[in-house]
C-alpha cells in the first residue's frame, strides 16, 4: 500500500484500469468455453426412438446348464448352422415343424433372415403355425470307394474241410446165466440143513457126556 501511495493518481488510475480489463477479458473466455463445451455435446445425427415392443409368439431360450445353442438353417442337424443363441436370450418365433420338434425364428444376418432352433431348447410364448421346411441341402461332392484301396482290406478266407465223423465202437452188454436157487430137499435152502446138522451133532455129543456120567 506504500508502494501504491508513492505513484501519481494517474499511474495508479492506469493499473486500476488495466487490472478491471484483464478481469473481464477472463470472464469473457470463461463464458466462450462453456457455449463451446455445450455445442460440442449436442449429437450430429438423429437419434432413433423406440416405437414400441415386438409383439407376437415370443421364443425364449432355456439350456441349463449349457450356456447357449445351435441356430441351424433347418429343421434338423443334416442343416448347417449359422449360428448360436445364448441362454435366456428372446427371439421371435414365426413357425414350428410338422412334429413340432423345431422352431423357426427370426434371425437377422442370414439369408431371408430366419433359421431354426431345437424346440425342447425353448419356450414359446405363444400358438404356431406349421410352415414348410427347406429342402435339404446337398453335399458338395458325392462320396465314391475308391475299388484299390478297398480291395486291400477284402481278404478272401479259403475254406476249410469239415472233420470227419468217427462212429464209436458197439457197446458189448455182457450177459450172465440164471443162477439156480441154492435149495436142498424138500425145497429148504441150504443153510437150513447145515444148522439143523450143526445143531444135532451137537445134541449127539451133550447125549454122550451124559451117558458117561
Amino acid at each position: 500500500m506504500k508502494t501504491l501511495r508513492k505513484l501519481s493518481r494517474n499511474t495508479r488510475l492506469s493499473l486500476y484500469i488495466s487490472l478491471f480489463v484483464l478481469l473481464f477479458s477472463g470472464v469473457g473466455l470463461s463464458a466462450s468455453l462453456v457455449r463451446a463445451t455445450g455445442t460440442g455435446q449436442q449429437p450430429t445425427v438423429s437419434v432413433p426412438t423406440v416405437t414400441g415392443t415386438q409383439t407376437g409368439p415370443m421364443a425364449i431360450v432355456y439350456s441349463d446348464p449349457e450356456d447357449q445353442i445351435n441356430v441351424r438353417s433347418g429343421p434338423g442337424v443334416n442343416y448347417p448352422k449359422v449360428g448360436v443363441l445364448i441362454n435366456r436370450e428372446e427371439v421371435p418365433a414365426i413357425g414350428k415343424s410338422v412334429g413340432g420338434s423345431w422352431v423357426q425364428i427370426i434371425y437377422l444376418g442370414v439369408e431371408e433372415g430366419v433359421a431354426w432352433v431345437y424346440s425342447p431348447l425353448v419356450r414359446l410364448s405363444g400358438e404356431l403355425p406349421i410352415v414348410e421346411p427347406p429342402p435339404t441341402p446337398t453335399p458338395l461332392t458325392t462320396p465314391t470307394i475308391d475299388p484299390t484301396l478297398a480291395a486291400q482290406y477284402v481278404s478272401d478266407i479259403p475254406p476249410t474241410r469239415k472233420p470227419t465223423y468217427t462212429p464209436p465202437p458197439l457197446l458189448v452188454i455182457p450177459t450172465y446165466p440164471p443162477q439156480e436157487d441154492s435149495l436142498g430137499a424138500g425145497g429148504l435152502p441150504m443153510g437150513f440143513l447145515i444148522m439143523g446138522l450143526v445143531i444135532f451133532g451137537v445134541l449127539g455129543v451133550i447125549v454122550s457126556f451124559l451117558r458117561e456120567m
